[in-house]
């Protein structure tokens, strides 16, 4: 196999690689390697296509999940949705490759994409990179059962589910106090003029318990970061795999091109005419 030759950005590539592993200098094997994998995977990214990064767990039950927004988002002319474990790894033992992936996947992607529903795992320091710059502008969130509690008011059909599903996973309490409980509750979400019913809220649960899963829990850190996202309207919380499904829709279509590299190509040609 002959050796990769670096790109014609090679220079604003290593720029990223060297962000990622703070600095150090790379070794010639390395570098063969970062090549071999920019050659492989950034040409998708550089395409005419629009990429979608989606971030979150690979392990079963929730790789189903980041699967199914992917498979929505190929149902779309135009669209490359892509996870990073489907993609060539770099086989380095000295450098943390992870990061090396993470960072040059996410700087040339157009959107990222995070499907959250724990706050354990790698989708976890994943969200502490997206919430700031670079890449804040253009990443969106898609938190399992989160809702911004601010007092005991419930302020949106996803309070009255999450709380539902607390309700139903209590262990404290009988059946007969959880049946009591959910209707005490769909009666005050309708009293508070919302659109919901008691039997959706039964739905819901009965569906979480035929999986087997309690409702999802997040630190108060979790929690801030999705605040953050939401007050920026692109945070899209979900209960059930159909209501992810369609949250997808929220995301930019294939086209027009993102607003974040609209904006770079405006600052780029401000400057350009300034010098003129």
């Amino acid at each position: 196999m002959t050796d990769p030759s670096p790109p014609p950005d090679a220079g604003e590539i290593m720029t990223v690689v060297h962000e990622a592993v703070g600095g150090i200098e790379l070794e010639p094997a390395e570098k063969r390697e970062i090549w071999r994998f920019t050659q492989r995977e950034l040409p998708y990214l550089w395409s005419q296509r629009t990429s979608y990064f989606i971030l979150g767990s690979y392990r079963d039950p929730y790789i189903r999940r980041l699967r199914a927004v992917q498979n929505e988002l190929t149902k779309q002319l135009g669209a490359y949705p892509f996870i990073m474990g489907d993609l060539l790894e770099l086989p380095t033992d000295r450098l943390n490759t992870f990061d090396i992936m993470f960072s040059l996947l996410a700087t040339y992607s157009d959107y990222i994409v995070g499907v959250f529903e724990k706050e354990s795992g790698g989708e976890a320091p994943e969200l502490g990179e997206i919430d700031d710059p670079p890449y804040f502008d253009k990443s969106y969130v898609f938190p399992r059962d989160y809702a911004w509690v601010t007092d005991e008011n419930l302020d949106s059909p996803q309070h009255v589910i999450q709380a539902a599903l607390e309700i139903a996973f209590t262990d404290d309490l009988s059946a007969d106090e959880v049946q009591a409980n959910v209707e005490s509750l769909a009666d005050r979400a309708q009293e508070s003029g919302l659109d919901i019913d008691e039997q959706e809220l039964w739905d819901v649960i009965d569906e979480r318990a035929d999986e087997d899963e309690e409702p999802a829990t997040y630190s108060w850190v979790h929690l801030n970061k999705f605040r953050k996202f939401e007050l920026h309207d692109r945070c899209f919380p979900w209960t059930t795999e159909d209501e992810l499904r369609t949250a997808v829709d929220e995301l930019p279509s294939p086209t027009p091109r993102p607003e974040w590299e609209a904006s770079q190509e405006e600052e780029v040609s401000a400057l350009l005419n300034s010098d003129l």
